[in-house]
């Protein structure tokens, strides 16, 4: 008999955009009608905001022209996402969420290790944003912070309780709508349309230090750019894998990749020039002041459109945040994943990031500690991306068993992925000599190694080649002959593959 999510999800239901049922579950072969051009311009979207141009601040607060901003902050864009780009080709192959699959590496129940990590930073990023917002907005509307969250999270709220093809379509109006709105802003900064600074952008314009070249503000522009994609890397599978099956791996990899790093590397460089040339440090205000140089009005139309077309982007948040939610419960206790199972976790999500950042909002402490502790969470997360891409492309090869992923007890990955959780600690470990943590300019935490090569963050590269070594070898004792013998059994009796049955 098929469970609760599957009788919810036809490929009738999702060809008329009804609320999503499935969750966590395998998506099988007759439900995968999602087309492979739509996923470069998905990614495209997902870096396409005001939030990646606050990227392009680091640079210029380091000493780098905007010019040098833009060639580290792309080259840096460019090499993190060739780390989320491999991740969504698992997607189509497999049929599962991201953190589902990483139930191989490191087991049915030790996956909550990286789950906590992958859970917060998608909560996170979704705080960040909202803080960005409440100070923003009150700034020039003089909105309260209850006004914003509200306006901001019901929207967002519904859309990713519709779920997957809702994603999809609202992305695809996102990007009509920021596609004219950040090329004018372009087009305003590369012809020089924005002669002064407006007052609240330029507080430290007549303080701050000619701009130019240096390495040390190079690498942690270029670190800043790579770490921000990597931060991608759980989320990419969970909206490919109803594409179908035999979906080419480089077609798939070469789509993500440039829909992600051109947007990226776009709003970067915009946010390098507003950094250098209007010193901005609140975008919202800088995108304001840069619509008002153009035309009357025209800052206000500006900053909500990019509100408005941020809202997607906030939905797919919460969306993978859901899913890890309901993942690490259901590593402990099993779930049905029902539609009503989908919207508690989700409303969970929201409520708990609403109040994160009213609290932050409210108190004073601004972004510095958010930030800080994002930086934290990223350091948790390259392991967990160094043992999954070895695991999928070195090791296993893509061959899993799928339906032992939801078998909780005598499954063919085990309880403890003893292999992925030492790997991972090893990379975790050698990464804490490298860590690198600011509060704004106030020194945090710098390791021995760090300070050696001038306090530039390269924990992240430290962590991605310790841990998938680590992982290498550790697979070398791994029995993939009885795994192999397991799996074609599946596929020759199961019909996991057509149906989506036996979960």
């Amino acid at each position: 008999m098929k469970s609760d999510s599957q009788r919810e999800s036809t490929p009738q239901d999702r060809g008329g955009l009804e609320v999503e049922g499935r969750s966590i579950d395998f998506v099988p072969d007759h439900e995968r009608t999602d087309k492979l051009s739509a996923q470069g311009p998905f990614w495209f979207v997902g870096n396409f905001t005001f939030f990646t141009m606050t990227i392009g601040f680091v640079g210029p607060s380091v000493g780098l022209s905007s010019l040098w901003t833009t060639i580290a902050g792309t080259l840096g864009i460019m090499f993190g996402t060739l780390f989320m780009a491999f991740h969504g080709s698992q997607g189509p192959h497999l049929g599962l969420p991201q953190m589902i699959q990483s139930r191989a590496q490191f087991g049915y129940r030790g996956v909550v290790l990286v789950l906590f990590a992958t859970l917060f930073v998608f909560a996170g990023f979704n705080i960040v944003n909202l803080v960005l917002m409440m100070q923003g907005l009150n700034t020039l509307f003089e909105w309260g912070p209850m006004q914003v969250a509200l306006a901001v999270s019901v929207p967002a709220t519904l859309l990713a309780i519709m779920g997957h093809d809702w994603m999809h379509k609202t992305f695809k109006w996102s990007l009509y709508l920021s596609l004219p709105l950040y090329g004018l802003v372009t087009v305003a900064v590369v012809m020089g349309w924005i002669q002064d600074a407006p007052g609240a952008v330029a507080e430290a314009a007549d303080a701050a230090p000619p701009l130019g070249f240096d390495w040390t503000g190079f690498v942690a522009q270029f670190a800043a750019g790579a770490s921000y994609n990597i931060a991608y890397a759980p989320y990419v599978s969970d909206y490919s894998r109803y594409l179908p099956k035999n979906t080419p791996s480089g077609k798939l990899i070469a789509a993500v990749f440039l829909g992600a790093s051109i947007s990226g590397a776009w709003m970067i460089a915009v946010g390098g020039w507003l950094a250098e040339h209007l010193h901005a440090t609140d975008v919202l205000v800088a995108l304001n002041s840069v619509g008002a140089n153009v035309a009357p009005q025209l800052g206000s139309v500006v900053v909500a459109i990019t509100i408005l077309a941020f809202l997607p982007v906030i939905a797919m948040n919460i969306y993978s945040a859901k899913l890890t939610a309901i993942t690490g419960i259901d590593s402990f206790r099993k779930i049905t994943p029902t539609v009503k199972v989908r919207v508690w976790a989700i409303l969970a999500v929201v409520f708990l990031q609403v109040g994160v950042a009213m609290s932050i909002y409210t108190s004073g402490s601004g972004l510095s500690v958010l930030n800080i502790y994002l930086v934290v969470m990223l350091y948790f997360l390259v392991p967990w991306t160094a043992v999954n891409l070895t695991d999928y492309f070195f090791v296993r090869k893509g061959r899993y068993a799928i339906p032992h992923f939801f078998l909780p007890d005598d499954n063919l990955y085990g309880h403890w992925g003893s292999r992925g959780l030492i790997a991972y600690v090893i990379g975790f470990v050698a990464m804490i000599p490298f860590f690198t943590i600011f509060n704004g300019t106030e020194e945090v935490y710098v390791g021995p190694l760090a300070r050696m090569i001038g306090s530039v963050d390269m924990a992240w590269l430290v962590g991605l080649i310790v841990s998938g070594v680590a992982y290498y070898i550790a697979c070398l004792t791994l029995d993939l002959e009885r795994e192999e013998r397991v799996i074609r059994h599946i596929e020759k009796t199961s019909p996991w593959f057509t149906t989506g049955e036996g979960w």
